[in-house]
């Protein structure tokens, strides 16, 4: 019989009912129907051209055709079980490898993280240099990127999408100074910037460094109005990009993974 045709979920099925030489306590097992665990024997049966079980005055009992194919069953389900540890093994457990916006970092990820960091003490922190690095090549367990949703990745908001317009304190809201722009959060028409920033965090520093005023996500901006560097003219109001955490679904069901998920969109 070919690899590709082996019945899998029916030899699982036969192998709980082995062990517990009952279909009951198998359905149990499985969380399934003693019928349908019937059926799968009956399928398996007929698949293989034996009879793998009969039934006595004491209860169900092994056949030897199917006692026969019992211990290189279970011989191959614990190298099955192997053989995913060996796969899983590949994303360790004590190492994060992280894409995220430099400024995004400074602003709001590193603070977080040393807090998640002081209960997972001997864990190690990758900071991808690419916030947009492919997940495979670089062997991504997550990336924080800005946009209007997870799209084919599995991701969760870190913040509500909203933006500000933020200036020094020395700025005043009826004030006509120069503007700070970046690709993204494009100024109202008639607005002729001082900057054209390449990325929010370059419009953050020239905005910081009192060069103008500029549009940023809320989420990076907190922190800095939080501290006095920058004051808010204008705001909070919807955006439609926000900053989001991100994994393909086989790392997002890892269990690190969902760790740190859980605890950053708390």
């Amino acid at each position: 019989m070919k690899r590709t045709h082996l019945p899998l979920n029916a030899l699982r099925v036969f192998d709980a009912a082995a062990r517990h030489l009952s279909f009951t306590r198998a359905a149990d097992e499985l969380a399934v129907t003693p019928a349908a665990v019937g059926q799968q024997i009956r399928a398996l049966e007929d698949v293989l051209g034996v009879v793998l079980f009969r039934r006595t005055s004491k209860g169900l009992e092994l056949t030897p055709e199917g006692l026969a194919g019992l211990d290189p069953l279970r011989e191959g389900f614990l190298r099955f079980e192997e053989s995913v540890d060996a796969m899983q093994a590949g994303q360790a457990s004590d190492r994060y490898t992280i894409a995220v916006p430099r400024e995004f970092y400074a602003e709001w990820l590193a603070p977080r993280l040393a807090k998640f960091q002081a209960g997972t003490p001997g864990v190690q922190y990758i900071l991808a240099p690419d916030e947009h690095a492919d997940f495979t090549e670089a062997n991504l367990d997550l990336a924080i990127r800005l946009v209007d949703g997870p799209g084919e990745l599995e991701g969760v908001q870190l913040a509500p999408p909203m933006r500000v317009t933020v200036a020094v304190p020395e700025s005043r809201a009826n004030d006509s100074g120069p503007w700070i722009d970046w690709p993204g959060m494009p100024l109202p028409q008639g607005i002729t910037p001082c900057i054209k920033a390449g990325s929010p965090g370059q419009a953050l520093a020239s905005a910081v460094a009192g060069m103008g005023r500029t549009v940023l996500p809320l989420a990076l901006a907190e922190a800095a109005i939080a501290r006095g560097s920058l004051m808010v003219l204008d705001g909070p109001e919807p955006a439609i990009r926000t900053y989001w955490l991100l994994a393909p679904p086989p790392q997002w069901r890892a269990k690190k993974v969902r760790a740190l998920v859980g605890f950053l969109s708390s």
